[in-house]
């Protein structure tokens, strides 16, 4: 029959599965870190670096395993080490969340990586196309009729921001767009005349693992108003999990509000004064 904390729990001992668990668990966390640090300061090639990140993933879920194992023993002999078993799961619980959601939104999403407000004549990567040229990474060249194809049916309302404001002012809110947002702008040209196109290109990184994806943008005149184009591109892998197309959508979003912001408030009309009433004034008879 199994002993279920028949002596003084105090002294019975830890259990060894239940402390391997909690130590996988920690180490995992480690090289998680580890792994973010070494793709967002570039200490090594991109493969290697989520060879490291995937490896740590699997850390944790044999932690889950070895704590699952402990919990059993512990139930059979009445040993210690619940407390560390739950660290364990605590841990790997919040390690595991966020690839959890990632590969939820690879299923859901379509496996592309380059959106554009403008997929027949997409902006160019002119001064990024370098950038890109190393080994596994996308090509600077637009992906294609199936890429627009899967954006129209997965992203609708990604669309040409049509401004009521010259493309001198759309360039320069753009500009100021992507410079809050820290981007690294590799290439900005304003609007010069005869054609008046303005162009900007940058580097916008993930939040987390602080993937690299190239935006290039592209301001257009359009008799005395202006059209904005955005393209946003992963520059490894071929499904982007929706950042490209979340990036795209807030910067519209931010566009046409800062230039809504900046419009003048129409001045009021004057109210005409009220007529007096007319005084009726009885004739004596």
């Amino acid at each position: 029959m199994a002993r279920r904390f028949s002596a003084p729990y105090q002294t019975e001992p830890v259990s060894s599965l239940a402390t391997w668990s909690r130590n996988l668990a920690i180490f995992a966390v480690v090289a998680v870190v580890g792994s973010i640090l070494i793709v967002r300061f570039g200490f090594l090639e991109m493969k290697p670096a989520l060879a490291t990140f995937f490896g740590a993933l699997a850390l944790a879920v044999l932690s889950i395993l070895v704590g699952l194992a402990a919990f059993a023993a512990i139930w059979q002999n009445g040993s210690r080490g619940m407390g560390r078993i739950l660290l364990a799961f605590l841990i790997n619980a919040i390690l595991l969340a966020y690839p959890a959601y990632l590969a939820l939104q690879y299923r859901k999403l379509p496996p592309i990586h380059d959106i554009t407000t403008d997929p027949i004549d997409p902006p160019r990567f002119e001064a990024l196309a370098r950038l890109r040229s190393g080994e596994g990474a996308n090509s600077a060249v637009y992906a294609g009729l199936y890429s627009a194809e899967q954006q129209r049916i997965a992203y609708p309302d990604i669309e040409t921001v049509e401004l009521e404001v010259p493309p001198q002012r759309a360039y320069e809110v753009t500009l100021a767009l992507v410079t809050k947002r820290k981007w690294l702008v590799i290439d900005e040209r304003p609007p010069q005349p005869p054609r008046r196109i303005g162009r900007i290109e940058a580097v916008a990184r993930t939040p987390v693992m602080g993937f690299r994806e190239d935006v290039s943008i592209r301001v257009t005149p359009d008799g005395e108003e202006s059209r904005v184009d955005i393209r946003s591109s992963s520059r490894y892998f071929e499904s982007d999990l929706g950042s490209n197309a979340s990036r795209v959508t807030k910067l519209i979003e931010d566009i046409n509000s800062a230039v809504d912001n900046a419009k003048p408030a129409a001045p009021k009309k004057p109210q005409a004064p009220a007529k007096a009433q007319a005084k009726n004034v009885k004739k004596g008879s």
